[in-house]
């Protein structure tokens, strides 16, 4: 009865890995995961723990809020994305 609910979330990971010119398989070995479970990730798809979200922060050097939210995030605009 009733098993555990799955947390929706929304995320950056795609956007901010692509900017970085980062690949799945990189991000992957990064992080201490299988790229499947970063494809995963990206589409919303695996409940993933505060560890690995953690690591993912770390690879990206970003900040969690950054790359993660409860509700979604406003679109980037140019002067976000190259501002850096």
């Amino acid at each position: 009865m009733g098993g555990k609910k799955s947390v929706a979330y929304h995320n950056r990971v795609k956007l901010v890995r692509t900017e970085r010119g980062m690949s799945r398989k990189a991000l992957a070995e990064a992080v201490d995961a299988h790229p499947q479970t970063i494809g995963y990730i990206e589409r919303g798809e695996y409940n993933l723990s505060m560890d690995l979200a953690l690591r993912i922060c770390a690879a990206l050097d970003v900040s969690l809020d950054a790359l993660f939210s409860m509700k979604p995030f406003a679109p980037l605009t140019t002067e976000q994305l190259v501002g850096r």
